[in-house]
């Protein structure tokens, strides 16, 4: 039996996250191959209903690459990605599933090595969490 590997979803944005993560890339850094980013303006545009639509399509964790103070769309942006993330933890308590299974963090257009650090923890995490939903071959569990 191979190793169960979480599949992760990435929100990312554009000018500030994305940088850092195609810098990883570009230095060769290794991190899960099992994680796939999303690109948007503003990490606080997403939605609860996206993070819980992830898990529940078979991603194993969602993570929001946050712009932090570096957003130049909301002066608020922290406060309202944090509120996302509280509200989808919330959301997924109420289905019996872990909170862990999101994360937040900052990650600046220069942040290669704390993006892939970011990532093999909390693959570790969610590895030690075990699969959110998913049955066999990565189809989601429960659903035709």
């Amino acid at each position: 039996m191979s190793e169960f590997k979480p599949r992760i979803l990435v929100f990312s944005t554009d000018n500030v996250s994305d940088p850092g993560i195609d810098l990883a890339g570009r230095n060769k850094m290794h991190y899960p191959a099992s994680v796939f980013v999303v690109s948007l303006p503003c990490s606080s545009g997403v939605k609860p209903r996206w993070i819980v639509r992830a898990i529940d399509r078979g991603f194993d964790g969602v993570f929001i690459a946050a712009d932090g103070s570096d957003c130049s769309l909301v002066p608020d942006c922290t406060r309202r990605t944090a509120a996302t993330v509280a509200a989808a933890q919330a959301l997924l308590k109420e289905r019996s599933l872990e909170p862990a299974r999101v994360k937040m963090a900052a990650v600046c257009s220069v942040c290669a090595e704390s993006f892939q650090k970011h990532m093999a923890a909390f693959s570790e995490a969610l590895r030690k969490l075990g699969p959110s939903q998913r049955g066999p071959a990565g189809s989601v569990a429960g659903r035709g």
